[in-house]
């Protein structure tokens, strides 16, 4: 019994093919995962499969999902299977939820009206519990941090009940506990009798995950078999590349050696709904040092960032060099997507920041080319670019205005295990050259271990005082 079959599968945009065709099969409680770098076209086979593609895109082959046959190229009879036949979990949580809709209810509400719960609110507690949200009912999405958001829209999206799921980066920005408890409701699914399909560049929820691997690059597959045996002996070199820059495998960075003060803080502390997040810190950053920020899902590690750079009133006091202008304390949004607007092209964008701050505009392309981004993704619109190319393009925007200061807030959590050492390569190559400060936050030990001078690590909750 196939659960869903995918022949000869291919996107173009309408001069250049995107993802070469590619067959693949859902099987009742066996995993299929897609592991890629960042633009490999990935994200567009399961969009091709959805019929949710961008505008401007178009796939071809052919679908059926159970007995019914689907057309890729007229993507809207797709539609009618979302939530009941297919489950969709999206790379991007601010996009899938509701700004104007408490959390638990934005769960509630599909427990009750696609499946069809006799008791909706009981389920929604239950699937909130399970996810280390129990409290986070009442929230609005805006005040959940990005891993909360994360686990937020799996909830949401879960409770329909379909037998197929469909999960793009499930795992990205959350901690390692957060990452098992997914993982745990992935294979829950899988041994219901489920499919599986995931779109991940996770190689430990792939291992967890097991069951089978497409490796895709450049719009190709270019090695498929069972998970086990393809990350313990991968053919490809790509693949032994991909597996290799494990940020485990990292070697340690060398010390820098610290400039002149740059910011401080004494007794900081950030409260939310009358709650302190930590304890007080007392903070001290140079120039030229790396500083990492650690600790599980919601413990406050973007709140201390954003206090730090004047975003959130304090308790406690923060210092800043006062011979800098404000400017040269930047900041790289954990989530890329709210940080660019929606309907500007992105090359429109990257030259209104540079006529604004009258920065030299033949600084853009050598850096682009240094952060692996293509030219003609300037043409495009964010919703068409990859969460990894637009957080590079974030990063491309931050680093042209020569900041002092960056607050980078999970700066790879969208990128391959390649692309993102090259990335922090780059970020840390670029502080010791410009002799820049910066704040690293990842729920990655070995990445940070790697990357960092220093390492503060926040608690899940403050002890009580």
């Amino acid at each position: 019994m196939t659960l869903l079959k995918a022949r000869d599968i291919s996107v173009t945009d309408g001069r250049d093919t995107l993802v070469q065709p590619l067959s693949l099969a859902l099987r009742p409680g066996r995993a299929l995962t897609i592991l890629g770098e960042s633009g490999s076209g990935k994200s567009l086979l399961a969009q091709a499969i959805l019929g949710t593609l961008p505008k401007g895109l178009h796939a071809s082959g052919e679908l059926h999902v159970g007995d019914v046959a689907l057309d890729p190229a007229r993507p809207r009879g797709n539609r009618a299977l979302w939530g009941r036949l297919i489950a969709v979990l999206p790379q991007e949580p601010w996009l899938a939820l509701d700004p104007l809709m408490r959390a638990g209810r934005q769960v509630e509400e599909t427990h009750r009206m696609v499946a069809g719960s006799a008791d909706a609110r009981a389920a929604t507690a239950r699937d909130l519990s399970e996810l280390g949200l129990s409290g986070a009912g009442a929230r609005w999405p805006w005040q959940l941090s990005g891993g909360m958001a994360q686990r937020l829209a799996f909830a949401a999206a879960r409770a329909g009940g379909a037998p197929i799921t469909v999960a793009d980066e499930p795992t990205k920005g959350l901690d390692a506990d957060r990452r098992d408890d997914v993982l745990a409701l992935l294979q829950r699914g899988l041994r219901d009798g489920g499919g599986l399909l995931t779109i991940t560049h996770d190689l430990d929820l792939a291992r967890g995950l097991g069951g089978d691997i497409i490796v895709i690059r450049d719009g190709c597959a270019i090695e498929q078999g069972e998970a086990a045996k393809v990350l313990a002996d991968p053919s490809h070199p790509y693949t032994r590349r991909l597996i290799e820059a494990d940020p485990a495998r990292w070697p340690p960075r060398k010390p820098s050696v610290p400039g002149a003060p740059l910011l401080g803080a004494r007794d900081l502390v950030v409260s939310r709904g009358g709650r302190a997040l930590f304890d007080p810190q007392d903070i001290d950053l140079h120039r030229g040092e790396v500083m990492g920020i650690q600790g599980p899902s919601g413990c406050g590690k973007s709140s201390l960032g954003n206090a730090l750079l004047g975003l959130l009133p304090v308790a406690g006091s923060v210092w800043r060099d006062p011979s800098l202008p404000k400017v040269a304390f930047q900041k790289l949004w954990q989530d890329p997507v709210a940080a660019f607007p929606r309907r500007l092209r992105l090359g429109q964008g990257i030259d209104d920041l540079v006529a604004l701050h009258r920065l030299d505009a033949s600084e853009v392309a050598p850096l682009m080319a240094r952060l692996a981004l293509r030219p003609e993704l300037l043409d495009r619109l964010p919703a068409e670019v990859s969460g990894g190319e637009l957080q590079r393009l974030a990063l491309l925007r931050a680093l042209l205005l020569k900041p002092a200061f960056l607050f980078a807030d999970e700066p790879t959590s969208r990128l391959d295990p390649v692309t993102q050492a090259e990335t922090f390569d780059l970020l840390t190559g670029i502080a010791r050259e410009r002799d820049m400060a910066m704040m690293i936050v990842s729920h990655d030990a070995s990445l940070l271990r790697a990357s960092c001078d220093r390492v503060l690590r926040l608690p899940d909750q403050p002890p009580a005082r």
